[in-house]
């Protein structure tokens, strides 16, 4: 999960100033991430186990940013798209694109990971009390995994990837209402980035 936020924030420097909250936003953004991440770190060193209510807040907090600041280029450049905003060359728009849909791809992993269940530190335990919001293959092969095995961040990681470029889950099932809706949110969002950026890619071209 720290590297995912490490990325994000990485991702995130690729994007130009006309695309992003603002110009203070180059700084202050990956700053403040950092700071957030921190004090998870400190709060909860090595395996995320540890049940306090403001290391969830500060989580949610720092998503929530990183959500924030991804839709705020995902609608400046779909914006600047519609508008035929000038790029130098394909290559900028196409990487622009990439850095954009791959910060999606964390946010929405992010979130997965957060909510799924009660969060991860209810899923370390066991003791969450929350229905589960996705069904893994995992959890139909016991034999094959692990005893006490539960979804960490990869897996939802691996779910938010399939989702952005299958635009389906693949091998693993949305089963409560709000699992299904961020879905297809994700998918809706991956097609017009990726519709719109090739698209004016190849008229570059």
């Amino acid at each position: 999960m720290a590297l995912a936020v490490l990325a994000a924030a990485g991702f995130d420097l690729m994007v130009p100033a006309d695309f992003s909250i603002g110009t203070w936003s180059r700084i202050a953004y990956p700053v403040v991430l950092l700071l957030l991440l921190g004090l998870l770190v400190v709060g909860d060193p090595g395996r995320i186990d540890r049940e306090r209510p403001w290391l969830r807040v500060t989580t949610g907090l720092m998503i929530g940013l990183i959500t924030l600041s991804t839709a705020a280029s995902a609608v400046r450049l779909v914006v600047g798209l519609l508008d035929k905003a000038d790029f130098d060359s394909a290559a900028q728009l196409l990487s622009l694109g990439a850095a954009v849909w791959c910060t999606n791809v964390i946010a929405f992993a992010l979130w997965y990971w957060h909510l799924d269940s009660g969060g991860p530190v209810a899923r370390a335990h066991g003791t969450g009390g929350v229905p589960a919001a996705f069904h893994f293959p995992e959890h139909s092969l016991e034999p094959l995994v692990e005893a006490g095995w539960y979804p960490q961040f990869v897996d939802y990681l691996a779910l938010s990837f399939n989702t952005a470029t299958a635009f389906s889950p693949t091998d693993v099932s949305a089963i409560r209402h709000w699992s299904k809706l961020w879905l297809i949110a994700e998918s809706a969002i991956s097609l017009v980035l990726a519709g719109l950026v090739i698209a004016r890619a190849v008229n570059i071209l």
